[in-house]
């Protein structure tokens, strides 16, 4: 670990994890193993943290809790700055924290992790596309429709999940399939939902279709859960680079990073590095 123990602390409230009190528990907690943060930022109210800024304060450590969707945006604008950043599970689900932790990390075991220095820089890649990067996942396909039903239940509102629910199946079915062109691989008529995880071989490419309602509603279901593997798919490979099209030519549905956005007709999707240093256990 570096001699510097300048930490700034970036939390989002409307993330899962986020309240008053678990940020509270969170700087106590930071603050007893000598890390106690310099800034606090809110990144609803404070959304821009530039590289000149953390270069001009000296920060050596940018602890990140907040969810993927977040954290995904804080890491895009961090490029060409020299510290590194602390992922923290902060979200409703953190998928890079176990990525760089381990399955099921805790906030309690990242943070005392980090204070007894066994945690050093990594480089990682994630998924270059048209409208930037993606850190940690991305599906493409109208199975994505499915983040509006995780936003539902994040927020608490049962009666409006269960109408998104609805209109997620519907549009799952109904939606523009995806096809993978480059490399041809897959079902010809295309997938409900691509999905796309950044590893060191490459692009794991996941194939999530539906022959039924049921099928759709068991997909759905594990979309939700955010546990992909739980549903029925198509495993198809690592590839350093893939060109996708919808099949009826219109825009791509897309979730990147738990985040609902929109692709355009053709996407190529290729292994890229991300821009900062992570940090994650020794060994």
């Amino acid at each position: 670990m570096t001699s510097n123990t300048l930490l700034w602390l970036v939390v989002n409230p409307a993330s899962g994890s986020n309240d008053e009190s678990a940020q509270q528990a969170l700087v106590d907690s930071l603050t007893q193993a000598g890390f106690a943060p310099d800034r606090l930022v809110d990144i609803t109210k404070d959304p821009d943290i530039a590289p000149a800024a953390l270069d001009a304060a000296g920060v050596a450590t940018l602890a990140v809790f907040t969810g993927d969707g977040t954290l995904s945006s804080v890491i895009a604008g961090l490029g060409g700055w020299r510290g590194n950043v602390l992922v923290l599970p902060g979200g409703t689900t953190n998928l890079l924290a176990n990525a760089l932790h381990g399955e099921d990390v805790t906030l309690e075991n990242a943070v005392e992790a980090f204070a007894r220095g066994a945690l050093a820089p990594v480089q990682r890649s994630g998924i270059a596309w048209s409208g930037g990067l993606a850190v940690c996942e991305l599906l493409a396909g109208p199975g994505a429709t499915w983040s509006d039903v995780r936003e539902e239940l994040r927020e608490g509102n049962l009666v409006a999940m269960a109408q998104t629910a609805v209109d997620a199946a519907r549009q799952s079915g109904n939606g523009a399939l995806v096809r993978l062109c480059e490399p041809d691989i897959g079902k010809a008529e295309g997938y409900g939902g691509v999905r796309l995880v950044p590893e060191a071989a490459g692009l794991v490419v996941d194939g999530y279709g539906a022959e039924s309602v049921a099928d759709y509603l068991k997909q759905g279901l594990a979309l939700l859960r955010r546990n992909f593997r739980e549903g029925p798919h198509d495993q198809l490979g690592a590839h350093l680079r893939v060109h996708c099209q919808t099949a009826n030519g219109a825009a791509m549905d897309l979730m990147v990073d738990g985040e609902r956005m929109t692709g355009k007709p053709e996407e190529t999707f290729s292994l890229a590095p991300l821009p900062v240093n992570l940090l994650a256990p020794v060994g």
